[in-house]
């Protein structure tokens, strides 16, 4: 049975603080009631603990169900339980298999369909609840992907944030892998139930330990590393890259068509997710369905996103619920750095913008034209000594988003392309590719791609980028897909294209022998030649006004 507190002034306090950080809506009523540990009956017999936040006067309010695997209390516990229920919600936050009490092992995106199903089953008979939205960020949002295409009649809407269908696959391309990520979120979820992690976190102690295992070789050791044993999700994401069929039952992405729940994907220009999340409102929008997207000047754990996921399911996702008219939302609203202004679109990516490109030439400038015959701009990638990753796309707030980045360019081991002075505005809006012809002296190379904006004072701030692993063979064409954007680089600025071999620990290294990334051993520098003439004319093609 689970228990139902007393009312407290610290949990109050808490709803408070969301209130003003977020900037969500007042509060409805304050007096909101919680009942912990809850059971949960799995289709195979197994049993996920859940706590209900009820509002004060709620039965038959909508019901917004979070199934996490980072357990039902501290923040998640009050800003979607309390922070919900006081706006008028039920709130059913469930343990996901194998964490915080629930019964089983914890494998990574393996049960989330079945069990999610088993959860909406069970909800369906409380006489408190009425109809459900599902809403969370991250692991919280692929969990609604997992069951969306058979999400029963009373599921009446969805706020995916930060997240894809297919999720860790995202890290998984062959012969690449974002270590930083993969590695960090292996440790975290190995270590979360550990007595004091919430302080050891925050502390960041355990930190170095964790930095000093990314440089582990082979690849494969480094779980062992960080954390004296090996991690089964980690092991299984360096075996199996994104094509495996290995990964069938836990990419959701072949049925995002299907699904016909109403969705309103929320996402950042900094996230690692966003690739895959705009790819999933595409296909939503292709199959004719009611989807909506926000983009805005976030990274992975920005309060800005987390503020728009809840500002969503307070009052769209809820609307849908209770079946009132939900507030309008345009089919695309993307926040437009450089001018840091709202914008709202018909689609993505946007009609109205051209594919224009500009071309690195020699002496690091970056042109209308393919520069005239010259020798290639060369750099040396040595594995020993990796040239760092710098801001951008990571999972923690630490160094993530847009950051200075002269320090990281004035390295020999970085190339930098770089514009004359803007004349007018250059509105970019939508899908970045760098088309780079390149040599190289070993049988393997990677290829880092990023796109700055440099001021009057010369700081050079990333905007985006991507990396790929070549395997050149001669003079060879390679295409970069950099991470989408919507940015104005202002008349008096200058664009900045970045081209180095890597980005580490962001991205695992390149030991230049050829062989498998996880369990290489041997480090070789990796001499790179880029060519930029008219037989080769390396470029970055901008979607511009």
């Amino acid at each position: 049975m689970g228990t139902r507190p007393r009312f407290d002034l610290a949990g109050k306090a808490a709803g408070l603080l969301a209130q003003r950080l977020l900037k969500l809506p007042p509060a409805t009523d304050r007096d909101v009631t919680v009942e912990r540990d809850l059971r949960i009956p799995t289709h195979d017999g197994r049993t996920l603990l859940a706590n209900h936040w009820a509002p004060a006067r709620g039965t038959g309010a909508p019901t917004a169900v979070v199934r996490t695997p980072y357990g039902r209390s501290g923040p998640l516990d009050w800003l979607y339980g309390r922070a919900l229920a006081e706006r008028g919600l039920h709130v059913l936050t469930v343990s996901c298999r194998g964490t915080f009490g629930s019964d089983g092992d914890f494998r990574a995106m393996r049960h989330e369909r079945e069990d999610g199903l088993s959860t909406l089953r069970w909800l369906a008979d409380r006489p408190w609840a009425g109809d459900v939205v599902l809403t969370g960020s991250s692991y919280l949002g692929y969990t609604q992907w997992a069951v969306a295409a058979e999400a029963p009649v009373q599921v009446k809407a969805m706020v995916p944030h930060v997240t894809s269908a297919r999720l860790a696959l995202a890290f998984l391309r062959p012969d690449r892998i974002e270590l930083e990520t993969l590695l960090g979120w292996s440790v975290s979820t190995a270590t979360q139930e550990r007595p004091g992690n919430l302080w050891r976190t925050l502390l960041g102690i355990g930190r170095k330990r964790v930095e000093a295992a990314m440089r582990t070789l082979p690849l494969v050791d480094a779980d062992t590393a960080a954390l004296g044993r090996t991690w089964p999700f980690y092991q299984e994401c360096l075996h199996h890259d994104q094509d495996d069929p290995y990964w069938e039952n836990e990419d959701h992405s072949p049925a995002v068509g299907d699904v016909t729940v109403p969705v309103s994907s929320i996402a950042g220009w900094y996230d690692i997710f966003l690739a895959d999340q705009l790819r999933d409102f595409r296909v939503l929008r292709a199959a004719g369905r009611d989807a909506h997207l926000t983009v805005g000047p976030w990274w992975h754990a920005h309060l800005g996103g987390m503020a728009a996921v809840l500002g969503d399911t307070i009052g769209w996702a809820a609307a849908h619920a209770r079946g009132t008219e939900p507030p309008r939302k345009p089919p695309v609203r993307l926040f437009v750095m450089g001018v840091g202004e709202w914008r709202d679109f018909d689609e993505w990516p946007p009609t109205g913008y051209t594919p224009r490109r500009r071309y690195l030439a020699p002496g690091g400038a970056l042109r209308d034209e393919p520069g005239p015959a010259a020798p290639p701009s060369a750099f040396t990638y040595d594995p020993a000594d990796p040239t760092p990753s710098v801001g951008g796309p990571k999972l923690e707030s630490r160094g993530a988003g847009p950051v200075d980045n002269r320090e990281l360019e004035a390295r020999a081991d970085v190339l930098v392309f770089t514009s004359e002075v803007l004349d007018a505005d250059v509105e970019v809006v939508g899908e970045v590719t760098a088309e780079v012809w390149l040599r190289a002296d070993r049988p393997s190379c990677d290829l880092f791609v990023r796109l700055c904006d440099v001021d009057g004072r010369g700081r050079s701030v990333n905007i985006c980028d991507d990396l790929v692993r070549v395997r050149p063979d001669g003079v060879t064409k390679v295409t970069v897909d950099l991470s989408p954007t919507a940015h104005v680089f202002r008349r008096g600025h200058r664009l900045r294209v970045q081209v180095s071999g890597g980005a580490f620990p962001r991205f695992a290294r390149n030991l230049g022998d050829g062989g498998p990334v996880h369990t290489s051993a041997d480090l070789r520098p990796i001499g790179v030649e880029v060519l930029h003439d008219a037989e080769h004319p390396s470029a970055i093609v901008l979607p511009q006004k």
